[in-house]
């Protein structure tokens, strides 16, 4: 263990001085690949950590500051934000089953005005600037203690008051009540079918958190209502084991749904980093999600429930009793079903968790181990606020892009979801109106786009670019052109052959 943990910090090392990736050479085999990497930011809405800013803000700001953060994602060359639309059975879209988040306009059930939907613009813009949009969701929270307003009419609290239960400074719906799995499954597919969203995610708030009383002992969950009703109707589980199968089954079923509604839809997980204490063994302390949370990630992972696996590895790589590269390497251990594995990075730790400082190069050290462990094919940022040009704290915005994320990576494929691939696309180089040299795009017959992978030749070395899918032109910069290789790209990643323009020839 020792030994592994020096071959780590020799990582972190090597990340403190900025290394910029050479061009790629032009290759007798042909032109360089694309990186396949799942780059990620989480937004948050809850206590408007990352967006909106405030709660209450005028519509043309709070559009304005989402453009700033998917801007600056683009310009940061990640692929995907990850929005959370549902903090506490509220909605931050227009909802048929839920209020309007407080933390939008400032009170529950009011309505942005001038009227829009903040999902439907988001995934809007982040598709026009080539990135993927996943629809963030809290499956069973009603309350979260940062709320000021009064629960609207419309709310499950005051429509449905005997299924949600009141928990430390929480309201929570009762995962054992049938009905609340009913309303959390209608709510992710109800968005699933009317928004053109690339991902359905939950986060690790199952059971909640255990929460303490004055004495610091835990205070039990009170859902003995549905226990009792269960045990009346012969069940013969133990209350922990029936409120994991509570959980297992809402999961199972979402997953199965999603896919009847939308195959191409992705379906991930962010459970807490730690499954049990002791697995691996290394892993000496923490949270026990299994027991604590009743979310058995495990299984769900195992079950292929899901297409990714965002374990919230939220610890340093030297850190013995939890150290990421450990945890890292268990997770991948049981991906029996070769899904994808794309931890999160407490990159907030930079910059603004009440906890200790941590410097710019443990994170992009973090995004290296990512990269060189067999299994693991990206990372998500938790969260975007600490990426944004106003808090670059430790430069490490500046150096994500100058280093880590220098070059566009596509993100990895998802075949299982859908085995085709497009079809050849049409290119040529053309002269546009000032003169400057332009990539004209013709998709194949059938299905769009979602992506064209570009690679050009000058001067003997290729550059790589990841142009959105909608495009039919692109310039093509300053300098002589030798060679463009362009492939269509789908839904879920899987690439098509490719088109090659030498100009001139």
């Amino acid at each position: 263990m020792l030994r592994f943990l020096s071959a780590t910090l020799v990582i972190l090392a090597a990340c403190a001085s900025p290394r910029a990736p050479a061009p790629s050479p032009a290759s007798p085999g042909g032109p360089p690949e694309i990186q396949r990497e799942f780059r990620g930011a989480w937004v948050a809405s809850v206590a408007n950590i990352d967006w909106p800013s405030r709660p209450g803000l005028p519509v043309a700001q709070q559009q304005g500051e989402l453009l700033a953060i998917l801007d600056r994602a683009k310009a940061l060359n990640l692929n995907a934000i990850v929005l959370q639309v549902r903090p506490a059975a509220d909605a931050l879209y227009a909802s048929p089953h839920e209020p309007w988040s407080e933390y939008l306009t400032g009170e529950q059930g009011k309505a942005p005005e001038p009227l829009y939907d903040p999902l439907e613009f988001a995934v809007t813009e982040a598709h026009r600037r080539g990135i993927e949009l996943h629809a963030w969701f809290n499956p069973y929270r009603a309350r979260h203690p940062s709320a000021k307003s009064p629960d609207a009419a419309s709310h499950i609290s005051v429509t449905r008051p005997e299924l949600v239960k009141r928990y430390g400074n929480f309201l929570w719906m009762d995962p054992g009540e049938p009905e609340v799995q009913d309303r959390t499954v209608a709510v992710m597919l109800d968005v699933t079918r009317r928004y053109d969203v690339d991902g359905i995610h939950i986060d690790d708030y199952f059971y909640p958190y255990p929460e303490r009383d004055s004495a610091r002992q835990i205070i039990p969950f009170p859902d003995e209502p549905s226990w009792q009703r269960y045990v009346a109707s012969g069940g013969t589980l133990s209350r922990d084991d029936w409120r994991r199968q509570n959980v297992d089954r809402m999961v199972e079923r979402l997953y199965r749904e999603i896919k009847r509604e939308k195959p191409w839809v992705k379906f991930g997980v962010s459970p807490f980093g730690v499954w049990r204490p002791r697995h691996p063994e290394q892993i000496t302390s923490g949270l026990d999600q299994f027991g604590e949370l009743y979310a058995d990630a495990l299984k769900w992972w195992r079950e292929g429930w899901l297409d990714y696996l965002a374990p919230q590895l939220y610890w340093p790589i030297a850190q013995t009793p939890q150290s990421y590269p450990v945890l890292l390497r268990w997770w991948a251990e049981h991906n029996v079903k070769g899904r994808h594995l794309w931890p999160g990075n407490f990159t907030n730790r930079v910059a603004y968790a009440d906890q200790p400082f941590w410097p710019a190069r443990e994170i992009m050290g973090q995004v290296y181990v990512t990269r060189g462990h067999p299994g693991a094919t990206g990372n998500i940022h938790f969260s975007m606020r600490v990426l944004m040009p106003r808090a670059d704290t430790d430069s490490l915005a500046e150096r994500l892009m100058r280093e880590t994320y220098r070059e566009p990576a596509l993100v990895p494929a998802s075949p299982w979801l859908s085995p085709g691939a497009p079809g050849r696309p049409g290119a040529e180089v053309r002269r546009g109106a000032d003169g400057s040299a332009v990539l004209a795009l013709t998709p194949a017959p059938g299905a769009q786009p979602m992506w064209w992978a570009v690679r050009i030749r000058r001067g003997g070395a290729w550059t790589r670019e990841v142009l959105p899918g909608w495009m039919r032109e692109a310039p093509l910069g300053s300098g002589a052109v030798e060679e463009v290789v362009v492939s269509a790209v789908d839904r879920v990643g899987n690439e098509g052959p490719v088109a090659t323009v030498r100009p001139g020839t």
